[in-house]
């Protein structure tokens, strides 16, 4: 399959740990196929990068991955518009709240189609996995959040344009706190109970673009085009975020 292109959206949602006959990674899956109807994900990468129709999908995705809970890397075998989506167990030491994760990962090109639907391929992974929270971010703008991410010993550095530091997802002390924003965010009601969302007086112009979920949650899009950082008005919009929300990423407890 191609490398990582710059107009990517890129997909993650961080959920409960993985137990016993966990059926997650299915609706993960099947739930990214009802988003996207033209979607078939029945194809796993071998090891020369190239897609293998797997007949028996669903059984394939049961049986987990060989090194720990989740489902190894599917994808839609259109080397020319790849899909991909997996999912793992991501370890205690490495996670906030100190206690293991079901981590997953999408990506998809992000065309008119996927732009139109990208807040229901958010919703369907991330209420598939019983997620935490969950993010959709354009490629070029997941890379700049990516770095907001500090530490003055293990990671130092300053973000750019003037973003926030935020913490190591392992010094976040509740799994229900974001580690980070983005252009679509899922917050499950645990997630938003956390961060304080909504205040009607305070959240007017994000819950003009916020949508509630069948479980409780919310998909709250900060820009109305994909996110662009190149954007000042987009980078203001992610800045104000950041502002309304000091726990988002840990920061309130720097």
């Amino acid at each position: 399959m191609p490398a990582t292109q710059e107009n990517e959206l890129r997909i993650t949602a961080y959920g409960p740990a993985l137990s016993g006959a966990d059926d997650r990674p299915l609706a993960v899956v099947h739930g990214l196929e009802r988003a996207l109807p033209d979607l078939r994900l029945a194809w796993r990468v071998s090891d020369e990068g190239k897609p293998v129709l797997l007949p028996q999908r669903d059984a394939w995705i049961a049986q987990g991955r060989a090194d720990g809970p989740g489902f190894h890397l599917l994808c839609n075998g259109d080397e020319g518009y790849p899909v991909t989506i997996f999912g793992w167990e991501r370890p205690a030491g490495s996670s906030s709240g100190g206690k293991p994760l079901f981590e997953v990962h999408a990506g998809l090109p992000l065309d008119a189609a996927v732009n139109v639907a990208a807040a229901d391929v958010l919703e369907a992974i991330a209420e598939g996995a019983r997620a935490f929270w969950g993010r959709a971010t354009p490629f070029n703008a997941s890379v700049e959040i990516s770095l907001q991410t500090r530490h003055p010993v293990r990671k130092p550095g300053v973000p750019s344009r003037g973003l926030p530091v935020l913490n190591l997802p392992e010094d976040i002390h509740l799994p229900e706190i974001p580690h980070c924003l983005g252009w679509l965010n899922y917050w499950s009601e645990a997630a938003a109970q956390a961060i304080g969302f909504p205040d009607p007086a305070r959240d007017s112009e994000l819950l003009s673009r916020s949508r509630r979920t069948a479980t409780g949650g919310w998909v709250v899009q900060l820009t109305e085009a994909p996110l662009d950082l190149d954007n000042p008005a987009h980078l203001a919009a992610l800045l104000r975020a950041y502002e309304r929300f000091p726990a988002i990423g840990g920061r309130s407890e720097l």
